[in-house]
């Protein structure tokens, strides 16, 4: 990995990649079970909060690991093939559907009120992201040993 754009590339992807992939562990076993104890009154306005300052967080990160994700299908880093990496950016792709068409809808559901059925669903749902980030983390810890030979 003599290139130093690459290097950047794959760094930037393997950062962002680790970041998101502990933050959905975190968001998945703490964050979300306890939405349940916001409490009713308070709860619209909790989540409504919630959104605004996570987009702040999760953004840039989702942003980098996409864009990242793309270069490294033409800027790899020597040992890494082209498999690992059409299957990161396969792997992103679930992740950005599921946001979308999964999770993102139940929190818009959740800014009116606390739904129990709707938190249920967000719950369940997001294990999809955390199994597909958990993925992505080992894949991209793969690419870096690979390129360490």
């Amino acid at each position: 990995m003599s290139d130093p754009m690459v290097r950047w590339i794959f760094l930037m992807h393997l950062a962002s990649t680790l970041f998101m992939g502990g933050l959905i562990w975190f968001v998945q076993v703490v964050h979300y079970p306890l939405y349940s104890q916001v409490g009713t009154a308070e709860f619209a306005k909790y989540e409504q909060r919630h959104n605004t300052v996570t987009t702040w967080v999760v953004a840039p990160p989702m942003f980098i690991e996409l864009g990242t994700a793309v270069l490294l299908l033409w800027f790899r880093p020597a040992g890494v093939s082209t498999l690992p990496c059409v299957i990161g950016l396969a792997l992103v792709a679930v992740n950005w559907l599921s946001t979308m068409f999964l999770q993102v809808p139940c929190h818009e559901i959740l800014t009116q009120a606390f739904d129990p059925a709707v938190h249920q669903k967000l719950v369940s749902t997001n294990w999809i992201r955390t199994a597909a980030w958990s993925l992505r983390s080992i894949l991209a810890l793969w690419m870096a040993s690979s390129t360490m030979k």
